[in-house]
């Protein structure tokens, strides 16, 4: 008799299985901000730059960019969650890329042309928090090889 219960082997390695989960996060998050009433502010979404007005759940600033963004890191996160390699890479490599646009929005005039994305000060938080948690997943579900005697 067979269980029906799934196996690693038909479900994939914790490093996939994460970074599809991550994935799947991403692209939630970019259809969200082009949802009205989740976005606040909604007819003040610009297309890019720091003049965009809409606000996901009220707190984070997002643009048209943004959103795309998130959708194609999304996607990126699914495929890349195809083998155990890819999966922590777009883990450690991703969280990399958030905590260097942590460290851009710390710098960059909010109220300027450099801020195209646009960033806001809960949007640094949370880049921050996305940078750090990404990078430790990627770390923690890394296939392990065995170590010679």
């Amino acid at each position: 008799m067979t269980s029906a219960l799934p196996t690693p082997s038909t479900t994939g390695t914790p490093a996939r299985r994460t970074a599809a989960a991550v994935g799947a996060v991403f692209l939630l998050v970019g259809v969200l901000g082009f949802v009205p009433g989740i976005t606040t502010d909604y007819d003040r979404l610009a297309f890019a730059g720091h003049h965009s007005g809409a606000l996901l759940l009220g707190v984070f600033a997002v643009s048209v960019l943004h959103n795309v963004v998130h959708l194609l890191f999304g996607v990126a996160g699914l495929a890349l969650s195809r083998t155990a390699g890819g999966a922590v890479a777009f883990l450690v490599g991703g969280g990399a890329g958030y905590l260097l646009l942590w460290l851009y929005g710390l710098v960059v005039d909010h109220d300027g042309p450099a801020n195209f994305v646009p960033l806001n000060t809960a949007d640094n938080w949370l880049h921050l928090v996305l940078g750090v948690g990404m990078v430790v997943l990627g770390l923690a579900v890394r296939p392990r090889t065995a170590s010679p005697l």
